[in-house]
């Protein structure tokens, strides 16, 4: 299926989207287990013994191919993120520093588990995850489309772009941007950004309403042996790719700018 129809099918009422996904009994198993046991967790210790509320909270965050670095996500949770330094709020990918201001055992303790952000909210953050990866499994730029429509309330600048391959891979669809634009400086990268997108128009339904679709159109032009591809109003678009190299720098991007 394209793009374009995957994410109407998906957009057009996200609580149907919902509810489909938790009537899958392999998801309502998970949450129904995560939701009567997190009263149980006490402390970071028992969050890491308990593998399967750990996964759970690791899919929550969007962070699940990083379940198998339980150090590196325990000095996370350790440091938190009351401390400017601590290793949550140095990294540029936000998840994490969300994640470690949900469950912060440093400032709350054993009560950390009683509060609804991590109840529901973190059980919200669950299936929203589980919505995307399904649209994902139909089409991967209708998922990019639906996460990119998520977070363009917390872009502050084209740098928030830049250190979130996801976002950057939209906004390099939408705008033509080249791959080999992950050679330039951070800098440059930046400049080339915004001469093409305010960042304030992001808080604009119309504006968003015509990026999304110029995005999913573009994404359907581009990958052609996918999808039928209707009459189209944009230009074709190609799709770009994001360099490893380019993600690594990124990681201290808060701290060195």
């Amino acid at each position: 299926m394209d793009a374009l129809t995957t994410f109407r099918l998906f957009a057009a009422d996200p609580l149907v989207a919902r509810s489909n996904i938790s009537r899958k009994p392999e998801i309502s198993r998970e949450v129904q287990y995560y939701s009567e046991n997190i009263g149980s967790i006490k402390s970071i210790d028992d969050l890491m013994a308990n593998q399967r509320i750990y996964s759970f909270v690791m899919r929550a965050y969007g962070l699940e191919d990083m379940t198998y670095a339980k150090a590196f996500i325990r000095t996370i949770l350790e440091e938190g993120i009351d401390d400017t330094s601590s290793l949550a709020n140095r990294l540029s990918d936000s998840r994490y520093s969300d994640m470690a201001e949900d469950f912060n055992f440093n400032r709350y303790e054993s009560t950390t588990t009683t509060f609804e952000r991590v109840n529901t909210g973190t059980i919200d953050r669950f299936y929203q995850q589980q919505v995307e990866l399904e649209a994902g499994s139909q089409n991967n730029g209708a998922r990019l489309a639906i996460y990119f429509q998520r977070k363009s309330e917390e872009i502050e600048d084209a740098f928030s772009i830049l250190a979130d391959s996801a976002l950057l891979k939209f906004v390099q669809t939408s705008f033509g941007l080249p791959v080999q634009m992950s050679f330039q400086s951070l800098d440059k990268q930046a400049e080339m950004i915004n001469q093409r997108l305010d960042i304030e128009d992001l808080s604009d339904p119309e504006f968003m309403d015509g990026l999304l679709n110029r995005f999913l159109v573009s994404w359907d032009v581009a990958n052609p042996d996918t999808v039928n591809i209707p009459p189209l109003i944009l230009a074709p678009r190609g799709v770009q790719g994001i360099s490893q190299d380019l993600l690594m720098s990124l990681q201290n991007l808060k701290s060195t700018r």
